[in-house]
């Protein structure tokens, strides 16, 4: 059975701090935090750092190798953990990114929309019922700097924030884009919000430039933070949606179409609440079960 360690690059500095772990490409096709976490090793050094941080720049290398969001075995990395390493590769890998988990002190996971979703901005954390770890989150999230911070249920397994949560380490993750390819504001916003995060929990002393204020949400409700049931398309075809990214919605209003390969309209998708588009579909060919997309109830 083939060995999945995962490459890592490890900064200890010379005086005591707090443990930090950050990893992206958990799901192969998310590439701005691939590319944010190289950015970080360079611009840290042992000797401005407090503490030590642990990057992992691509935690799903088999995934990336296919170009997918999944490795050979289909299973979602983030719905695997803490995962086997007895089992699938997937499952495999998960378990090496839960010891990772572990032994850190803090966590951050920057992921993207991939190639099929664009998502608004975000930094998310699980609602922990340990009131002194949802505090730090809430710190850590506040310091990374994007627009909106959502806080969802802690009832949702499977996650790396899930293993975070039973381990009792302080976590965050962030969304940015997608669409496929890879956007260089992403890249910038991820550095700055690691960094910020990093000047918050005392491990370096920067400048910052200032953050601007965000949107809270939070949303203990069951199911709140999984981004794949929500508006499942009725059937296969062309999704045209009607609403941008950010936009409002009233429940009832259009959120899309779907029509066949010659324009013919198929189904007509309402929103089933209201609020703001969180999420769309960016890949026009959809099957029958696909999410379409998310609102972020206020």
């Amino acid at each position: 059975m083939k060995d999945e360690a995962l490459q890592k690059v490890v900064i200890r500095g010379r005086e005591a701090g707090p443990r930090l772990l950050i990893s992206a490409g958990v799901h192969g096709d998310e590439y701005e935090g691939i590319e944010a976490i190289w950015e970080l090793a360079k611009a840290i050094s042992s000797e401005e750092l407090k503490g030590e941080l642990t990057l992992i720049p691509i935690v799903n290398e088999a995934a990336f190798r296919l170009r997918s969001r999944t490795a050979e075995d289909g299973k979602d990395l983030a719905r695997t953990c803490p995962g086997s390493e007895t089992g699938t590769i997937t499952e495999r890998i998960a378990a090496r990114l839960a010891a990772e988990i572990r032994a850190a002190e803090y966590y951050i996971d920057l992921h993207t929309g991939g190639f099929k979703f664009k998502l608004v901005r975000l930094v998310g954390y699980m609602l922990h019922p340990n009131q002194r770890i949802l505090e730090e989150q809430r710190r850590m999230a506040k310091a990374f700097g994007l627009p909106l911070i959502w806080g969802t249920t802690s009832e949702l397994d499977g996650r790396s924030l899930s293993v975070a949560r039973d381990a009792g380490v302080p976590s965050l993750y962030a969304e940015h884009g997608g669409g496929g390819g890879c956007d260089p504001t992403g890249i910038k916003d991820y550095v700055a919000g690691c960094l910020g995060v990093m000047v918050e929990l005392g491990m370096l002393s920067r400048p910052l430039c200032g953050k601007p204020t965000p949107m809270i949400v939070e949303d203990p409700r069951k199911d709140s933070g999984h981004l794949q049931i929500h508006h499942p398309a009725p059937c296969a075809g062309y999704f045209r949606p009607v609403k941008r990214l950010g936009e409002t919605i009233q429940a009832g209003e259009t959120l899309g179409r779907i029509v066949d390969v010659v324009g013919k309209e198929l189904a007509v998708i309402p929103a089933t609440q209201s609020g703001t588009v969180l999420l769309l579909s960016w890949c026009p060919v959809v099957e029958a079960g696909d999410t379409l997309g998310v609102i972020l109830e206020q």
